[in-house]
């Protein structure tokens, strides 16, 4: 649950009682999105100060390729809440997400995009439903404001993975969210596997609530979605369905399979065999074994099989044995203020298994 304010109510601007008071941590994935910055700080900077929010903002530019950077170095410069970090190119919106939420200070992070389509002024909404007792709110564009082009994937999308997964949700891919600094301790984003952020949390145990939030049309720039990331999230969605029943064990899949495999491969060469014996006693005009489909088909189960249990036990071992898997991402330069507490400087970031950890640095 979040801290109540000890001896003070806070109000917002329609005079209702304010929600509870927290220190969050907002981190922004940047990527193109020059025009929006200097807005979207400002809305922030406006619930911040409208609901008495104690809160940082990390922005994170994936590698733009326009004055992203510029923007948000300046915005550093004006407000000491804001911290930069710029990659050296473009490693995708889960490595953005992973820097930022590394250089938190805060307990609760709350995600948002950096093209003001999401509506910062619904937070209140998400703390709400937090202190109902969840650990990961997850934002619902009911109204969405984007083109059918972009509806329609986006409901097959959805649609797939609560069929694949279990985990119910209408948006999974909204880039709106609340959760606690600790899930990102439990899960890992590679690739596109931000979109799945809820299912990975569900999996591990934790608390997941959805609410509809106000979405909006793009004002600036243009969308990053298209047809090779919906490829691209649907392969992904083959993979988190089996990490998240068989991350640990996942010979109980291969093992399966194979070992049904091989007892049938097993079960047609005996039959052959006893095929070839009787007809070597009894009934030599039996067609011979080899012109038999059903050896082929022994032989093809049989080998599937032994393989198949082979790479579960290779699977087992990674598991058993995982070792520091490479850094995700690479960092060019970062915005510190002078007067900050407690200076870091990024070096060697890198995944350990399962769980994010930070390694710095202090200058």
């Amino acid at each position: 649950m979040f801290p109540r304010l000890p001896e003070e109510k806070v109000w917002w601007g329609d005079k209702s009682p304010m929600s509870e008071f927290m220190k969050i941590s907002i981190v922004i994935p940047v990527f193109n999105e020059q025009d929006s910055l200097r807005e979207l700080h400002g809305e922030i900077c406006g619930v911040a100060q409208s609901s008495a929010y104690d809160c940082e903002m990390i922005f994170v530019d994936d590698g733009s390729t326009d004055r992203s950077w510029e923007a948000i170095s300046q915005i550093a410069a004006d407000d000491a809440r804001v911290h930069g970090i710029r990659f050296r190119r473009n490693f995708g919106k889960s490595a953005a997400l992973a820097a930022g939420v590394r250089a938190a200070n805060h307990d609760w992070i709350v995600m948002l995009d950096a093209d003001l389509q999401d509506d910062i002024s619904e937070l209140p909404k998400l703390i709400n439903q937090a202190n109902a007792g969840f650990d990961l709110v997850n934002g619902w564009k009911a109204d969405r404001q984007d083109p059918l082009s972009k509806r329609w994937p986006s409901k097959v999308f959805n649609w797939l993975v609560n069929r694949v997964s279990g985990t119910r949700l209408h948006d999974h891919n909204c880039g709106f969210k609340l959760l606690r600094r600790e899930i990102f301790e439990e899960i890992q984003l590679v690739g596109d596997w931000h979109r799945f952020i809820p299912v990975l949390a569900d999996s591990r145990g934790w608390r997941i609530a959805e609410v509809a939030v106000n979405h909006r049309r793009r004002k600036f720039g243009k969308s990053k979605y298209g047809l090779s990331r919906f490829l691209k999230a649907s392969l992904d969605l083959i993979t988190i369905g089996f990490l998240s029943n068989f991350h640990h064990r996942p010979q109980y899949v291969l093992g399966t399979v194979g070992l049904f495999s091989s007892i049938t491969g097993a079960a047609g060469m005996v039959y052959l065999a006893l095929y070839w014996l009787v007809r070597m006693t009894a009934y030599p005009a039996w067609p011979p074994v080899h012109e038999r489909p059903l050896l082929l088909y022994s032989l093809g189960a049989l080998l599937v099989g032994v393989h198949l249990l082979a790479l579960g036990f290779l699977a087992e071992l990674i598991v058993a044995n995982r070792g520091n898997q490479r850094t995700l991402y690479s960092i060019a330069e970062t915005t510190r203020h002078e007067n900050a507490n407690e200076p870091v400087r990024e070096s060697s970031v890198r995944v350990d298994g399962p769980s994010l950890t930070r390694n710095k640095q202090r200058t």
